[in-house]
């Protein structure tokens, strides 16, 4: 733990490399994000949001401003390491590369990957490109490794382990404040792991905007992937990093992934939540208090899991 914080302190002494614009080709225009390279032989990391409007510096309109993925690569960097953090199709920067922004699937994201991927060696002249996935990003980064070439190897953060409809599930019947609408999203959750769409006609307003008619094609396809076999199936490196204070995904999610990947490593830090911020307590609101602070520094010994690995390999 002193040398973590030791290195911590280093950190915050040190420069950070100015970031540059990139872009890779979308569907109907180009797709944005931002790319720090610290020196001209750094490996890169493409870093994959989660879920939702969630933009290239990990920060959503839905109240999320923890500003995890800036932080995150502007650390990465100061260890060595080359980050591309991006905006997803349709949202933010790359609002041009589809007019609905809703209107998308994992393969979708999976297509968007592999034009990353393309301009990542493109301007840098890498032989491979790693994956980090965040939350949902981590599921995106699974199917990618089943047709995506060029890949160093796969950083699964905060990443389910089971169908994300199973996830939700949990994470809905976890907040004691949500018991009179477990009924309909019990529902809704297995009509659309099913393939099925759902009426939210009836639905409380909660409901009926976590399930909007919009984006159940793109549930339809996530809930139809389970992580841990994909995981099972990629022969690459494989970093599981998991907090011990995540609300949204548990350890038990990491062990699944690492009992269907025995090859990759397993990594789980205490007191490291969601957005990769430390929590002292098990404060349900002292937790979530951390996805609005962007003053809150990165908790320690994400980054470094992070580099060491990479390094590795």
């Amino acid at each position: 733990m002193l040398s973590a914080v030791l290195a911590m302190a280093l950190i915050a002494g040190a420069a950070v490399p100015a970031g540059g614009e990139i872009e890779a080709a979308g569907p109907e225009g180009p797709l944005r994000g931002t790319m720090i390279l610290p020196a001209e032989d750094a490996p890169v990391v493409l870093v994959i949001p989660g879920s939702g409007p969630t933009d290239r510096d990990g920060n959503s309109p839905l109240g999320i401003r923890a500003s995890s993925y800036r932080m995150l690569a502007e650390e990465l960097a100061q260890q060595g390491i080359g980050s591309v953090r991006i905006d997803k199709r349709g949202m933010f920067g790359s609002n041009g590369a589809v007019a609905d922004a809703n209107a998308v699937t994992i393969d979708h994201y999976v297509d968007d990957v592999a034009a990353w991927v393309d301009a990542v060696r493109t301007q840098t002249g890498r032989d491979c490109v790693w994956l980090l996935g965040h939350s949902e990003g981590g599921l995106v980064a699974l199917a990618a490794a089943e047709k995506v070439e060029h890949l160093c190897g796969l950083i699964l953060v905060s990443t389910a382990g089971r169908p994300l409809g199973d996830a939700l599930r949990q994470q809905l019947h976890d907040n004691p404040a949500n018991q009179p609408l477990l009924r309909d999203a019990d529902h809704a959750i297995d009509e659309l792991s099913a393939g099925r769409t759902v009426d939210i006609g009836d639905m409380p307003p909660a409901l009926a905007s976590l399930f909007n008619p919009a984006t159940q094609g793109y549930l339809i396809s996530a809930f139809a992937r389970d992580p841990a076999p994909l995981a099972g199936n990629t022969k690459k490196p494989m970093l599981i990093l998991q907090g011990e204070r995540d609300l949204q995904v548990s350890t038990a999610d990491a062990e699944r992934l690492k009992e269907s990947a025995p090859h990759a490593t397993l990594v789980t830090l205490p007191d490291v939540n969601h957005v990769l911020k430390q929590v002292d307590s098990d404060s349900r609101s002292e937790n979530l208090a951390t996805y609005g602070d962007a003053d809150l520094p990165l908790a320690a010994g994400v980054s470094e899991a992070i580099a060491r690995f990479v390094k590795s390999h």
